[in-house]
């Protein structure tokens, strides 16, 4: 391996002026500075930082833990990378900012962030980032650090700057434009109670129907089985067959994510029921393999994880560079309302029957 020494000799310079020249830290002229680059690419000599990082106690480096590379599915269903988009919008602030992310995965075990943090601290990086695979509050084990650390989709107790998606918001805002299009019997699946975003978007979805003036019918909300419970599909079967058969059944399902929208299109299916046109269905989180690819295609909220990743790569970099002081509570980042064709426009579908009045129905516009 190439020393600077040897970079020296080629290039008829003293090792002292190869260091100035590669650390810009003197001035070189610019023929000593080509012949010393010359030197460099014909050898392959690669600088080290160890030098420079203690003079200035900057590495360039920061750590991320995630989950998402050891992260797989038993079900043969599409579903999304929510860790690893919000890695995406990090590294994207990295990259910008000139820095270096060195990403270490738990493989699943909680038990290895301990490691996994005191070895970020050897590698001098400047700050750590934690991304969870969902909306959840996690618990870090206490080790001893002066480093910042930002949390993205959790928070903890402990009160670490926290990057959280809008959930309540974005259930909010489905349902208001839900409520325009002239729905006004809105069902509700939920996810699990142990679910943070599910008790959020109830909250949305209940404050949306009462800021419109609409019965919120607790008949029309049902907490639903996890997605990798086998019974999911049987409860969502009964869940409808109930609903439907209300004397004023829903005229819109409004389903807890977009994987249990996908089986709530097969179920209204397997009842000879067309969507939209006998009853309209809405998800929740946007995944694309899912939402883009259903017919017909599922009008959802984006959780948007690329922007959170953004947020939270740029809090960092910004409490490291002491441009900013550590938030007192968690920034919430909301997502847009994707509006495709699983929705009918009941107003518009039925402007037939309001001609002979000149106007359409606007109480809830």
């Amino acid at each position: 391996m190439a020393t600077i020494y040897d970079v020296a000799k080629l290039a008829g310079v003293s090792p002292k002026t190869v260091s100035r020249a590669i650390n810009g830290d003197a001035p070189v002229g610019k023929k000593t500075k080509a012949a010393v680059d010359a030197a460099i690419t014909q050898l392959g000599y690669v600088p080290s930082n160890a030098a420079r990082m203690m003079r200035s106690n900057k590495s360039g480096l920061i750590g991320l833990i995630t989950g998402a590379i050891s992260q797989t599915s038993d079900t043969p269903e599409p579903t999304g990378l929510p860790d690893l988009f919000i890695v995406q919008g990090i590294q994207k602030v990295m990259a910008e900012r000139g820095m270096t992310l060195m990403i270490a995965d738990t493989a699943g075990s909680a038990d290895n962030i301990p490691h996994l943090l005191r070895t970020f601290q050897e590698h001098r990086a400047e700050g750590i980032l934690y991304v969870a695979d969902y909306h959840k509050e996690i618990t870090l084990p206490h080790v001893v650090t002066d480093l910042p650390i930002v949390l993205a989709n959790c928070f903890d107790a402990a009160g670490h700057p926290a990057i959280l998606p809008d959930d309540r918001k974005g259930q909010y805002d489905l349902v208001r434009r839900l409520i325009a299009a002239g729905h006004h019997r809105i069902a509700n699946l939920r996810l699990p109670e142990n679910y943070i975003a599910s008790h959020l978007r109830f909250a949305g979805y209940q404050a949306a129907m009462d800021d419109a003036g609409l019965d919120c019918d607790p008949a029309l909300s049902h907490l639903i089985l996890p997605d990798d419970d086998p019974n999911q599909v049987v409860q969502i079967k009964s869940t409808l067959a109930n609903v439907l058969a209300m004397d004023a059944p829903p005229t819109v399902i409004c389903c807890g994510n977009d994987k249990m929208a996908l089986r709530v299109y097969g179920v209204l299916r397997s009842m000879g029921l067309r969507i939209p046109e006998d009853i309209s269905v809405t998800g929740y989180d946007n995944y694309a393999l899912i939402a883009e690819t259903l017919f017909p295609a599922l009008t959802t909220v984006e959780l948007p994880y690329a922007r959170m990743g953004v947020a939270a790569g740029t809090l960092l970099l910004d409490l490291i560079q002491s441009k900013t002081s550590a938030p007192s509570h968690p920034i919430s980042v909301d997502g847009s309302v994707f509006w495709r064709s699983s929705v009918t426009d009941l107003f518009k579908s039925n402007a037939h029957l309001f001609q002979n009045h000149g106007r359409l129905p606007n109480e809830t516009l």
